[in-house]
């Protein structure tokens, strides 16, 4: 059984060292958070501007959160199918098909969200004009 070490503030802050790293790796090998990246500058630059309710900025960031997540947990599905098989398998394309779907359907999400948010300030804009 393993040694119960006491609590480290110390060891716990070493231990968000891996974390930042895996944020860096995505931001720096995967080209769709690039993406990602921009539509979010834009929506809050537009929540900024259009001055967003605390609900509808919880609700934006809900919908970053997940899309930002998603592609987190495709890029470690993909990278590890690729080093268990180098070689074309339909089991693990299959996998990496469902990881990436999850990356739609968070982008999706994303969409409605802003679509319900920003739709009816967009619509008061335009008759205003």
């Amino acid at each position: 059984m393993k040694e119960s070490n006491p609590f480290s503030i110390k060891e716990r802050l070493y231990s968000f060292i891996p974390a930042f790293n895996g944020i860096k790796l995505l931001f720096k090998n995967e080209h769709n958070t690039w993406i990602h990246l921009f539509f979010m500058v834009v929506v809050i630059l537009a929540g900024i501007i259009v001055q967003l309710s605390k609900t509808e900025w919880l609700f934006m960031a809900l919908a970053i959160v997940i899309v930002f997540i998603s592609e987190l947990f495709n890029t470690a599905l993909e990278r590890l199918a690729d080093k268990v098989e180098s070689k074309f398998d339909s089991t693990i394309g299959a996998v990496k098909d469902y990881a990436s779907a999850a990356v739609l359907v968070a982008s999706l999400f994303a969409v409605v969200v802003g679509l319900v948010v920003f739709g009816p300030k967009l619509m008061i804009f335009i008759y205003d004009l």
